[in-house]
C-alpha cells in the first residue's frame, strides 16, 4: 500500500450524434480524468455495430498517440476508462474497458467502484465453469450481466437484472452496438455525471471530463438509475431509484479534481470550507498558513481567511513526477518525497507553521513532509487535517488499508502528533466534514471514520484480497476488434 489514498477509477462515455472525433473525445476526458486511475487505461469504439479498442498499462499519453487514435476510426460511440489498481495491480487482463463477445452479440464495459460480494459470486461463478482472466470486479459483472442478457430483451433489462445480484458501489457504462448505458449504484457512492455537446450525449465521473471536451453539463445520475442512449435520445429508468444518495465524502476532500462540481457542489469550495471549519475546531497561534501539494491547499487558503493568519507557498511540488516514482521500497518512498515536493525556506525559516493537509494513513510521509518543514528552519509546526481519523477500512473503491496499517487505529491524536513530529495536530470532526459541501443533498458514506456504512460490508477487518495469477502477463498490449453477431438487435 501506498501513504497516500488512491481512488479506483474513473470512466467516460459518448453517444454521438454530430460529427464529433470521438476516440478524440475520450482521450481528452481521460486527460482530464487521470487523477482517478494512474495503472492503466484504454478506450473502446464503436462504429456501425463494431466494437474495436485498445488498452494498455501506463499513463493516458503513454498509451494513445495520434497514431492510435486515428487507428481506432471514427464512430457512433465510445467509452473510456483510467484505472488505479487496489488490487491485481500491473495486470494488463484487469485494464479496461473489457470488450466481449456473446450468444447475443457484443459489447464493451467499464466500471468505477468496488463490490462487496465478489468474492461469493465470483466463487459461484467459477463452480459453474467460468473462467477468469483477471481479478478485478469487473470482469465478475460482466460475466453475470452476459449471463442475464440471455434471458433479457434488451441490454438495459440484463443491467437491471445484474443490479439485483452485486451489491457495493459501482458506476458502470455499457456499450452495446446500439446503445450506451449507464448505470449508478442505488447508494450513488461514486460520482457519475450527464453532459451534452451539440446534440451529442456524454457520461463521465467528473465534469471535468465534461468541460474538457466543451460539454454542457446536464444533471448527476440519479443513485440507482439506468441512463439508456441511443437514436431516439436519452431515456431514464428508475426501478432501482430508492435511496438518498450516500457520496463517498473523501470526493470532496481529496478525490475529485477542485474545478469539478459534484451534486450541486464545487469541490473547490468545499476544500475551503473544510479549511474554515479547521481553524474553527482547532485554532492555534502561528504566522504562516501552508498546504501540501495539491488537495491541502485549498483548505490551507479556508484556513487562512478564516483565522487571519497569512496563507504562504511553503512547499513547491514538482509536476514532472509521475506515477515512476511511487515505488513500493521503502528507499524509494523517502527519496520520492524530496524529489516531489521541496520546501521553500524564506516561507518557513523561524516561523510558527500551520501545516493543512488531506489525511494520515499510515503516518510516515506525513512524518517525512513535516521533517523538511524543519529542516528548512521552521520553528514550529502544527498540522491540521482536512478529514476525520482513518479507522476503518473502505469497501467501496478506495485503498484505506486494512486497521493493522492505520495510524488512527493504533494510537490517540496525541500519540499520532509525537509520532509525525508536530507541535500539534487537529482532525476535521465527522459531524464537520458532512458540511463542507453546500450545496449537496446528500448523507455521505464516512465508513472509513466510523466504521458505519450505508450498506452491509464483509465482517472483520480485512478487505478482500486479490491475487495476481501466476504467469498474468504485465507487459503486453492488448488490443482487438470485435464482430458483432446478426441478432444483436437491442
Amino acid at each position: 500500500m501506498f501513504n497516500k489514498l488512491n481512488e479506483e477509477c474513473g470512466v467516460f462515455g459518448v453517444y454521438n450524434n454530430d460529427d464529433h472525433d470521438v476516440a478524440g473525445l475520450s482521450y481528452y476526458a481521460l486527460y482530464a480524468l487521470q487523477h482517478r486511475g494512474q495503472e492503466s487505461c484504454g478506450i473502446a469504439i464503436n462504429r456501425d455495430g463494431i466494437i474495436r479498442g485498445h488498452k494498455n498499462l501506463g499513463l493516458v499519453n503513454e498509451v494513445f498517440d495520434q497514431k492510435t487514435l486515428k487507428s481506432l476510426g471514427q464512430g457512433k460511440m465510445a467509452i473510456g476508462h483510467c484505472r488505479y489498481a487496489t488490487c491485481g495491480q500491473g495486470m494488463i487482463s484487469n485494464a479496461q474497458p473489457l470488450m466481449i463477445n456473446h450468444l447475443k452479440g457484443s459489447m464493451a464495459i467499464a466500471h468505477n467502484g468496488n463490490l462487496t460480494n465478489t468474492g461469493e459470486l465470483r466463487r459461484e461463478l467459477e463452480l459453474g465453469g467460468a473462467i477468469f482472466q483477471g481479478t478485478s470486479d469487473t470482469e465478475v459483472i460482466a460475466y453475470i450481466l452476459t449471463k442475464q442478457r440471455l434471458s433479457s430483451n434488451s441490454i438495459e433489462e440484463a443491467i437491471s437484472k445484474t443490479m439485483n445480484i452485486i451489491k457495493g458501489a459501482y458506476c458502470l457504462l455499457v456499450m452495446s452496438p446500439k446503445k450506451l448505458i449507464a448505470a449508478r449504484d442505488p447508494y450513488g457512492i461514486r460520482p457519475l455525471s450527464i453532459g451534452k455537446l451539440g446534440d451529442s450525449y456524454m457520461i463521465a465521473s467528473e465534469t471535468c471530463a465534461l468541460e474538457s471536451n466543451g460539454a454542457t453539463f446536464v444533471r448527476d445520475v440519479l443513485p440507482g438509475e439506468i441512463v439508456v442512449i441511443d437514436e431516439t435520445g436519452l431515456k431514464s429508468i428508475t426501478t432501482h431509484v430508492s435511496n438518498k444518495c450516500h457520496l463517498c465524502v473523501f470526493e470532496f476532500v481529496y478525490f475529485a479534481r477542485p474545478d469539478s462540481v459534484i451534486e450541486g457542489s464545487c469541490v473547490q469550495t468545499a476544500r475551503q470550507r473544510a479549511g474554515t471549519y479547521l481553524a474553527l475546531e482547532h485554532p492555534v497561534q502561528a504566522d504562516v498558513v501552508i498546504g501540501v501539494p495539491d488537495s491541502g491547499l485549498d483548505a490551507a487558503l479556508g484556513f487562512s481567511k478564516q483565522s487571519g493568519i497569512p496563507y504562504g507557498v511553503g512547499l513547491l511540488k514538482n509536476k514532472y513526477v509521475g506515477r515512476t516514482f511511487i515505488q513500493p521500497d521503502q528507499i524509494q518512498r523517502e527519496k520520492a518525497v524530496r524529489i516531489k515536493l521541496n520546501p521553500i525556506a524564506s516561507a518557513l525559516k523561524d516561523k510558527r507553521v500551520v501545516l493543512i493537509d488531506d489525511s494520515i494513513v499510515r503516518g510516515t510521509t506525513s512524518k517525512r513532509i513535516v521533517q523538511l518543514i524543519r529542516d528548512a528552519g521552521a520553528k514550529e509546526v502544527h498540522m491540521r487535517i482536512s478529514a476525520p481519523p482513518f479507522k476503518y477500512p473502505c469497501y467501496f473503491g478506495t485503498d484505506v488499508d486494512t486497521q493493522e496499517n492505520l495510524i488512527a487505529w493504533h494510537m490517540s491524536i496525541e500519540e499520532i502528533a509525537k509520532e509525525i513530529g508536530v507541535d500539534s495536530l487537529g482532525y476535521l470532526s465527522v459531524q464537520d466534514v458532512k458540511k463542507i459541501a453546500t450545496n449537496s443533498a446528500c448523507d455521505y458514506c464516512v465508513g472509513c471514520f466510523t466504521g458505519e456504512y450505508p450498506m452491509e460490508v464483509p465482517k472483520g477487518s480485512q478487505k478482500h484480497i486479490c491475487e495476481i495469477p501466476l504467469g498474468a502477463e504485465k507487459t503486453a498490449e492488448y488490443e482487438y476488434d470485435m464482430e458483432v453477431e446478426d441478432n444483436e438487435e437491442f
